[in-house]
């Protein structure tokens, strides 16, 4: 099996290409490089406010504990092309023939993807991984805005076919994260390291047994809750959250009566 992957190089990044490359004989890894200290550093997403360096200080403490330290993947049959953030709508993919027969392609924590390089994924049914429940909660930091907003039902992800749009395309199938009374910003990582692991299995049964390809589903937009872009995430919001975190009893109580009839294809997964 061949996977070619876009994606970042955080720890969360990293650990879907090992999990990958723990299914695949050959992964093919475009990866768009930002700083791995987004709360000492100058970040391409988020601004060096104090408010905003305590809250990712936090997010990236919790993302150590989930996913381990920065690291290079150790598999020998990664093959990796790190770029600046930004690049990869520059590329022109035909200039890696490697990467163009692969099995499945798989898109995580990139740029929106757009132009000729879309229309070669969107061609080959590439699955996007989006951090969020959609139809639900689409844009940007999902995960965030349905804490925020207390909706925590609606705290997993979304694995669906790749489209011009952004995420909304079909969708695969939805994941959430066992219940468990951990600190809200180490469950929102486990909730990306569910994805992750839900994501290597479907891929490595499909591959063997293509039959069970899950069906996707067209996404309801009447069904949609909340629509959020990066401008939303200010300081007064990050403020506010870090001074009234939920609680963990109120989110597991949640999690644990979901009504899973909401949602495409649900899977829960460690």
């Amino acid at each position: 099996m061949k996977i070619t992957v876009f994606t970042s190089n955080q720890p969360r990044h990293m650990a879907l290409i090992d999990q990958l490359s723990q299914v695949a004989n050959q992964v093919f890894a475009f990866q768009e490089c930002d700083t791995l200290f987004p709360d000492k550093l100058k970040s391409s997403q988020f601004n060096r406010s104090e408010v905003m360096s305590r809250y990712i200080e936090k997010m990236s403490n919790a993302q150590d504990r989930v996913f381990g330290n920065p690291r290079v993947p150790t598999g020998k049959n990664i093959f990796s092309f790190p770029m600046t953030f930004g690049d990869i709508n520059h590329i022109n993919i035909q200039d890696f023939p490697q990467a163009l027969d692969s099995d499945f392609f798989i898109v995580f924590g990139a740029s929106f993807i757009k132009g000729s390089l879309c229309d070669f994924l969107v061609e080959k049914g590439a699955l996007n991984i989006h951090m969020g429940v959609s139809p639900f909660y689409r844009g940007s930091s999902c995960n965030f805005w349905s804490m925020y907003k207390k909706d925590f039902q609606y705290m997993g992800a979304t694995i669906h076919k790749l489209s011009k749009g952004l995420d909304s395309g079909p969708i695969l199938m939805t994941v959430f994260p066992e219940p468990e009374l951990i600190d809200p910003f180490e469950l929102t990582m486990k909730s990306v390291k569910s994805a992750q692991n839900a994501l290597a299995a479907y891929l490595s049964k499909i591959y063997n047994n293509p039959s069970e390809q899950l069906e996707a589903r067209p996404q309801d937009r009447s069904k949609e809750r909340c629509y959020t872009r990066a401008k939303d995430f200010t300081d007064e919001v990050a403020k506010d959250y870090l001074e009234n975190l939920p609680l963990e009893e109120d989110i597991v109580r949640a999690m644990k009566e979901r009504n899973l009839n909401l949602f495409v294809n649900p899977v829960i997964c460690s």
